[in-house]
């Protein structure tokens, strides 16, 4: 980062309007947090800063009925929430790993036609995701035979293939596959991008001492990627984890595959009055975004600076 650059991100007023749009964007997180905590009849009636007027109303009884369920929201939340982890992590994880082996072999492994398969990859970006609902649910829906090879792998897991893969019902596959496929071109970009900015005499060195591409690509491209990896997977993983449209398409309404977004549209339509229900279920949905976000923001700033400046 040039000296120039770094003084003016450091000046008293940068740091002022970085304080200013702290708070304005934090301000509808605040509010949804005090909602949350009010009863329903003072929730639903009057704007969340009268709750900061004598006398005070608040309560925890809303988290209760969201976490435990009972008569008003059957099972709670929690399958949903676990549903989310296991719809997310490999949502985030399959499509990283084959983007980078992907950005690997277009970067450095030349072969012909390898810049017109990036183009092409590239292009892929520009395909609107809501265009390729349709025909990936009737693919879906027409049963697995048309993969045998991939039905037979995953029935072969024990314990998990058989619940993954049910006859006739919906499972966590259509969700992965889904959500790999919309994110590969981005990633492959991205990744790409990324890996071929390495210096070169890093892999010359590699390939005279012998070592073959399988061999670089662990012992080097993996560590020096690690900011544009966290980057990725960070993105991936709050975009699967807040996603709706796609867990709506592919994982239906149920308990059994429904992700916590679901769940929240489901009380929405259900309970529409029950404000102080949203929020708090609402709240309790961002809690992993916020830690998965402040746990590895350092490689996110990292990964996004990265090839962006020089000096």
């Amino acid at each position: 980062m040039s000296s120039a650059m770094r003084r003016n991100l450091s000046s008293p007023w940068a740091t002022a309007f970085v304080i200013v749009v702290t708070i304005l964007w934090t301000i509808p997180t605040f509010g949804l947090l005090v909602t949350s905590l009010r009863p329903s009849e003072y929730a639903s009636d009057s704007g969340w800063w009268t709750a900061f007027i004598p006398p005070f109303h608040f309560t925890a009884d809303n988290y209760s009925q969201v976490i435990s369920g009972g008569n008003t929201i059957p099972q709670g939340i929690w399958p949903y929430f676990i549903n989310s982890f296991v719809i997310s992590i490999p949502a985030a994880i399959v499509p990283l790993a084959v983007a980078l082996m992907a950005a690997y072999g277009l970067a450095w492994v030349k072969f012909r036609g390898s810049n017109a398969v990036f183009l092409l990859i590239f292009a892929l970006q520009i395909v609107p995701l809501q265009m390729a609902l349709l025909p990936l649910l009737t693919l879906f829906n027409k049963g697995w035979g048309f993969i045998p090879p991939v039905k037979q792998m995953v029935q072969s897991i024990p314990l998990i293939g058989h619940d993954l893969w049910p006859q006739g019902g919906v499972s966590f596959v259509p969700l992965w596959l889904a959500h790999t496929m919309f994110a590969l071109p981005l990633a492959v970009f991205l990744l790409h991008n990324f890996i071929a900015q390495l210096p070169k005499d890093l892999f010359e060195a590699a390939r005279v001492d012998g070592a073959s591409h399988f061999l670089i690509f662990r012992r080097l491209v993996l560590p020096l990627s690690l900011p544009a990896i966290a980057s990725f997977a960070i993105f991936q993983f709050l975009w699967v984890w807040n996603d709706l449209l796609v867990a709506l398409t592919f994982a239906g309404g149920t308990v059994d595959t429904a992700p916590i977004t679901v769940y929240l549209a489901n009380i929405k339509g259900r309970y529409g009055s029950e404000l102080h229900l949203v929020t708090a279920g609402a709240f309790i949905a961002i809690i992993v975004p916020l830690i998965v976000f402040f746990a590895l923001q350092r490689f996110f700033v990292r990964g996004l600076l990265a090839g962006s400046v020089k000096g």
